[in-house]
């Protein structure tokens, strides 16, 4: 028997009829803060243009690698360009191709996962040894892999071929944790209701499977989404991910690391601590969430 978390046991002395929003704050507090963070970072990047004191692209040579002052909140860079609206509306890219990549790689690892996890036979077996070759490559080399393969394809302003790069990854993970729930599921007397039903597969999968397993599909959106983020400034950073003159965390590092680390060390500290305070975050959102959806951790 796994021992209750001091959280959880508060919250079984909660009244049924609380808000779930509430029992969760009671139960998982430190999920609570990391949802605070998150929230943060959502409103800097939904209100970026009335944020920020700057425009992230503009330019002034008069103000060039100038500290933090009332003036500057955190400084500007070698162009003179404002660190702080920079990195408000670093969050925006941040968020949106983090987002967009765990999104679209949960999704896939998913629906790939209850596919082989259902069906089984050939289908199982083929798709899952394509998840153990993918599954073979560090994460950072398949999306180098994928980037330098694609190139470039912007659209509305986000590189669509970079979010493909990210997304990759993560589908084998997804994949793996979706096959393993979906075979417990398909033994449930419900499943075979269907199936005496007359009920087609792609609506059993659709309709039956895939709403089942909602719980991990979620707690593994959040730990994407962190994991995402990084991978996008990694990328960013190597000068394969986000380019100039677009505001981005990672690419902020890259453009000061290697010359203006001593005269400017704002430009570093401050890019890497919205980086790790995001990830760090989504993470403690993300185990928090595995603590309260997963029936296993309160046995």
């Amino acid at each position: 028997m796994a021992d209750v978390t001091a959280g959880d046991a508060f919250a079984d002395k909660i009244p049924k009829r609380t808000n779930p929003i509430v029992k969760f704050i009671v139960a998982q507090p430190l999920g609570f803060v990391g949802f605070l963070i998150v929230l943060l970072y959502f409103v800097l990047a939904v209100g970026a243009q009335w944020i920020a004191p700057y425009h992230p692209e503009e330019v002034d040579f008069g103000a060039m690698l100038t500290g933090p002052s009332p003036e500057h909140l955190f400084g500007t860079d070698q162009y003179g360009r404002d660190v702080f609206s920079r990195l408000v509306y670093g969050a925006r890219t941040a968020l949106a191709v983090g987002m967009l990549s765990a999104i679209v790689g949960c999704t896939l690892g998913a629906i790939l996962g209850a596919t082989s996890g259902y069906f089984g036979g050939i289908i199982d077996n083929v798709i899952q040894r394509l998840v153990d070759i993918m599954l073979s490559f560090p994460i950072i080399v398949l999306a180098m892999v994928v980037v330098a393969v694609l190139g470039r394809n912007m659209i509305a302003g986000i590189d669509a071929n970079l979010i493909v790069a990210i997304a990759l990854p993560m589908v084998p993970k997804m994949a793996r944790i979706a096959r393993s729930s979906t075979l417990s599921i398909a033994q449930m007397p419900f499943i075979d209701a269907a199936r005496a039903a007359g009920y087609s597969h792609a609506r059993i999968v659709l309709r039956h499977i895939l709403p089942n397993i909602v719980a991990p599909y979620l707690i593994m959106l959040t730990a994407f989404i962190a994991q995402a983020i990084l991978l996008e400034a990694s990328l960013s950073f190597l000068g394969l991910g986000v380019t100039e003159p677009t505001a981005a965390w990672g690419l902020m590092l890259s453009g000061s690391s290697a010359d203006f680390y001593q005269a400017a060390p704002w430009m570093i500290l401050f890019p890497g601590l919205a980086i790790t305070l995001a990830v760090f975050a989504f993470n403690l959102l993300g185990d928090s969430l595995r603590d309260w959806l997963d029936p296993k951790m309160k046995v």
